[in-house]
């Protein structure tokens, strides 16, 4: 195995269960996010807020190929990295990639307290997450080895479940 890539909508838990994963494989975890935070000194509303999201995206699509350059780590991506075609190879290629899927009424629970989330600045975002579903979802889809339902599952669950259905994948 290169990689273990998480990928999905805000609040499907890639930070959460990919931490757990980790732990458990005895990987080191590294946040696509976070990474980007940490490089740039600001968080990601100031930089969608300065750049606007296409400079966000410019810096997330040159740190998602970094990061699937690395061999043996759990990687957790931000909820559009998989708008960018050149993303969604570095990610197919990176390493296995799981799809952490989340309905929408859960997305709202989970993240209706977090101000860290640029695009939910909406007077409505439950329809902000379904619109983003529309689009995000097919692509996803598209580049996951395997697909984990989320709700209301606690994350070692959900860890559990990943960990056996990786062990029932062919070699590629």
């Amino acid at each position: 195995m290169r990689n273990l890539i998480l990928i999905g909508p805000m609040g499907a838990g890639k930070s959460t269960i990919g931490r757990l994963l980790a732990k458990e494989l005895r990987l080191p975890f590294k946040d696509s996010d976070k990474e980007i935070e940490q490089r740039t000194g600001a968080d990601i509303p100031w930089i969608f807020d300065v750049e606007g999201e296409q400079g966000f995206r410019d810096r997330e699509q040159a740190m998602i190929e970094e990061l699937c350059g690395h061999d043996g780590v759990v990687l957790a991506t931000g909820g559009g990295a998989v708008l960018r075609p050149a993303n969604r190879q570095a990610l197919r290629g990176g390493g296995r990639v799981v799809y952490l899927h989340t309905s929408v009424d859960q997305q709202i629970e989970r993240t209706s307290r977090d101000r860290n989330r640029p695009l939910l600045r909406s007077a409505n975002p439950g329809q902000v997450l379904r619109d983003l579903m529309a689009i995000r979802d097919p692509l996803y889809r598209e580049i996951a080895d395997i697909i984990i339902e989320t709700d209301e599952r606690p994350p070692r669950m959900v860890v559990q479940e990943i960990l056996a259905r990786l062990q029932k994948l062919p070699p590629r």
